[in-house]
């Protein structure tokens, strides 16, 4: 089946599951918010938007942020807008710095390394930093009057938590002072093919966070073909602003022909950011090319210096 022919028909079984209630097994009934919300969403928007541009034509190929600034703010107003870095970050001119998400999600991360991190991200303005959602309150406050947003991850690193739940988490990293959001998408019941639960759990999320804007995380190394086709489509026919290929925990990564899928689904008119794997400036143009505009790493050594880490998140 052609990618836009499934693209139209999970459109079809998820609007008539929702408005006759059904539900997939063990999961609960969509709430009427979430029915009344996909009638807006009908198959052409959900329909894959053919790229008409020719590879030759790409702007962001050849591109390198580490051996040529000047490009690199080329691919910035082509349409990059984030790169993502971790701990140890080295010098970066003044107006790359406003792309990259400065990102600590390790599990053992210490209160000193997240000042750290803080540290960094006001002396180099980044766009924003990325840490689990329990330290969204203390981040907000290290960063205070520095003009650097924080972004926190809902769900993470599994997606296997009820829509509520996250939803909860969503309005208290909000209240705790986050001002992006990325969650995971619940995995398990894409998987179970109850679309309905993921539509649920991705809108429910989208809905507590307006508007702050929300990325969804597809984990697409667990995914097949049509089942990133359809998390693809289910997340804009969400509002998500964004969809992002993998948390970095998972096993797996970002790689160019997922990049390349992911924006033939979601069109122009969302934003896909390639994350996990990403280690050097070679997988940074890769991803480019391929149809990124934003790009996820751990570290940005390896994006300034032209060389490769081996770090995680």
């Amino acid at each position: 089946m052609r990618e836009d022919e499934l693209v139209d028909l999970i459109a079809q079984q998820v609007r008539a599951r929702l408005m006759a209630g059904g539900h997939g097994p063990g999961y609960t009934r969509a709430p009427k918010a979430a029915r009344a919300s996909l009638e807006t969403h009908t198959a052409e928007e959900l329909r894959v938007i053919p790229c008409d541009e020719e590879p030759e034509d790409c702007s962001g190929c050849g591109m390198c942020a580490v051996r040529r600034p000047q490009d690199a703010r080329a691919v910035a107003a082509a349409g990059a807008t984030r790169i993502g870095a971790g701990l140890g970050t080295g010098r970066v001119e003044g107006d790359l710095a406003g792309y990259i998400d400065h990102t600590l999600l390790k599990p053992e991360a210490t209160r000193d390394q997240l000042i750290e991190l803080a540290e960094e991200a006001r002396k180099h303005r980044f766009a924003t930093v990325c840490v689990n959602s329990a330290n969204v309150r203390l981040m907000t406050q290290f960063l205070q009057g520095s003009g650097v947003p924080v972004c926190a991850v809902v769900g993470f690193p599994l997606g296997a938590m009820t829509p509520r739940a996250k939803a909860f988490e969503t309005r208290e990293a909000i209240r705790c002072g986050a001002r992006e959001i990325d969650m995971v998408l619940n995995i398990g019941a894409l998987k179970s093919g109850d679309h309905a639960l993921v539509l649920e759990d991705i809108r429910a999320v989208v809905d507590a966070a307006k508007p702050v804007a929300v990325k969804v995380i597809l984990e697409t190394s667990k995914l097949d073909h049509d089942e990133k086709v359809i998390a693809c489509a289910l997340s804009k026919a969400a509002g998500a602003a964004f969809v992002k290929t993998s948390t970095g925990f998972g096993g797996g990564g970002a790689t160019a022909e997922d990049i390349a899928l992911m924006r033939r689904i979601v069109g122009a008119e969302m934003g896909v950011k390639a994350s996990g794997g990403v280690r050097s400036r070679d997988d940074v143009e890769k991803m480019v090319a391929a149809g990124a505009n934003r790009i996820g790493a751990s570290a940005s050594v390896a994006i300034v210096t032209g060389g490769t880490s081996q770090g995680g998140y």
